[in-house]
């Protein structure tokens, strides 16, 4: 199910833009199956964590209101070509992804 995905732009301030697509249903857990009429579990991302070459630099605290298969984007004002830019997260049901790329 899982899969993220990580764009670099170079930053017209200095440093880079980095975003990020995870593919994700992210469900609040108030839907209804149209089929059955249960409740459909919640299963979103809890915490999805950005690393410059191995340091933690950004953190962001997802929960149920943000839509399915989320892009969120950061500005590392200190990269340079030849780090490498990490990014992980971990949903509710203990499933994780991650993606990493070396800033050209």
């Amino acid at each position: 199910m899982a899969s993220t995905k990580m764009k670099i732009k170079k930053s017209a301030e200095g440093g880079h833009d980095v975003m990020v697509l995870a593919k994700h249903p992210m469900e609040t857990g108030l839907r209804k199956d149209k089929k059955t009429g249960e409740k459909i579990p919640a299963h979103f991302i809890k915490t999805m964590e950005f690393a410059l070459n191995g340091t933690a630099v950004a953190q962001a605290d997802l929960g149920t209101g943000v839509s399915a298969n989320p892009l969120i984007s950061i500005h590392l004002a200190n990269s340079k070509s030849g780090d490498t830019i990490t990014v992980s997260w971990v949903d509710n049901m203990g499933e994780s992804d991650s993606a990493e790329k070396t800033v050209s």
